[in-house]
């Protein structure tokens, strides 16, 4: 993917933030992978567990966010729970915002 391209699909996902804490969902780690073709982009996401109560926003806001950017025709969002999500995904910035990183 070209880097142009990523840095603002990136970008675009770091201005969501998870409710319940206060860090967008890409420094906590919920976004695993992004590829893009031809404008068309995927990007394969987790939530902070199954039962989230975010479950149906947040692919939503993601999708809408990386649809806006120039450049993207179309956006799929894939949610998966494999491997689950755990506090060690999360950035170093982010741990750091939480107290988390000793």
């Amino acid at each position: 993917m070209p880097s142009q391209l990523k840095n603002k699909i990136t970008d675009a996902i770091k201005t969501i933030f998870d409710p319940e804490i206060p860090i967008n969902i890409y420094e906590l780690g919920l976004i695993y992978d992004i590829t893009e073709k031809d404008g068309d982009v995927k990007i394969l996401m987790t939530l902070t567990a199954p039962n989230c109560p975010e479950a149906e926003h947040l692919p939503q806001a993601v999708k809408e966010a990386v649809s806006e950017i120039d450049g993207v025709k179309n956006v799929i969002i894939e949610l998966t729970f494999e491997p689950a999500w755990s506090e060690d995904k999360m950035s170093d910035a982010a741990k750091v915002a939480l107290d988390m990183l000793y």
